[in-house]
């Protein structure tokens, strides 16, 4: 019989290792064998079911099981899951999460993209300021919008990115919104506006919010007031992406309303290595659904409420 099927042995190992807590190299002075044995010892038992790593998460890390489900579901690289306490209260744990995981994967001498919106505000105020990041630079990949607060507008929310982080940062001397696709082409060919989209394009990571149906849609009441349920009655849009609206396969909309949006294309934002989405809101969950279907996001960072609806 093989040391590997003496059963007593492994149990022995394994008690040694796991409950007297006794190092490998102990237990192989020991037992009279070499260090490496005992590493394959323990691998066996294992693999015998003799010993069962279980992880106790649910009080530290509640959503675990949450989170998987919809990586799993939508083929996403990660889902960070906060909990639901109401709109205003989650988009502050949303920006204090998203924050978190800006910090564990920037690199010094990358270029962030960043879009607008109120999430995207929440992310910028929760930064700490004791690291500091001076070879990063952050760029707007959306232009203003119209009369709303200035805060949310894209090159604010990147100068207190870098402010936070003493890092570069780049403005977009441009609305997110024009008369017409010629005023449009004709923004897009300025030199200074290339310039700042070329930035946007070469991003090594992009953090961007995913906005609702039109009804609930900021931009939306900005330039359309009341009339804004009519002007998408026969349309396909679920929501936007960088103010460009998109069907529930996370695709382009039909709507002649993204001929006229100075922002990041689609197609463009896709070849970003990650793209972070922050967004919650039952009212959101076919745009962020239609984000997931159509690889948009690489990462989704969300609240339970909206995380549990993307399952159904």
């Amino acid at each position: 019989m093989s040391f590997f099927e003496d059963r007593r042995l492994l149990v022995k190992v394994a008690h040694m290792y796991y409950e007297e807590g006794a190092t490998q190299s102990q237990i192989a002075d020991e037992i009279g064998v070499s260090r490496s044995l005992i590493s394959k010892y323990l691998a066996k038992a294992r693999e015998l079911g003799i010993v069962e790593i279980i992880i106790h998460d649910e009080t530290i890390h509640p959503f675990r099981q949450l989170e998987g489900k919809i990586e799993r579901m939508y083929g996403l690289r990660e889902v960070v899951c906060v909990p639901n306490l109401g709109n205003e209260s989650s988009k502050s744990r949303l920006g204090a999460a998203a924050s978190k995981y800006l910090l564990r994967v920037i690199r010094d001498g990358q270029t962030i993209g960043i879009s607008s919106g109120t999430t995207l505000h929440e992310v910028a105020k929760a930064l700490p300021t004791n690291q500091h990041f001076p070879s990063v630079t952050f760029v707007p990949i959306v232009g203003g919008m119209g009369n709303e607060r200035v805060d949310i507008h894209a090159n604010h929310i990147v100068a207190k990115f870098a402010e936070s982080l003493q890092a570069q940062y780049r403005l977009l001397h441009a609305p997110v919104m024009v008369d017409s696709k010629e005023a449009r082409d004709i923004f897009m060919r300025q030199t200074s506006i290339q310039e700042i989209f070329t930035m946007g394009e070469k991003s090594n990571i992009a953090i961007v919010g995913i906005g609702a149906t039109p009804e609930h849609s900021t931009m939306v009441h900005s330039y359309l007031g009341q009339e804004q349920t009519e002007y998408f009655d026969d349309t396909d849009v679920v929501g936007d992406i960088c103010y460009n609206f998109i069907n529930k396969e996370g695709k382009p909309s039909s709507s002649s309303w993204n001929e006229r949006v100075i922002s990041l294309e689609l197609e463009k934002l896709r070849e970003i290595p990650l793209v972070v989405g922050v967004a919650c809101g039952l009212e959101k969950v076919k745009s962020i659904r239609a984000a997931l279907e159509g690889k948009l996001v690489h990462v989704l960072i969300t609240d339970e409420q909206t995380a549990k609806a993307l399952l159904d």
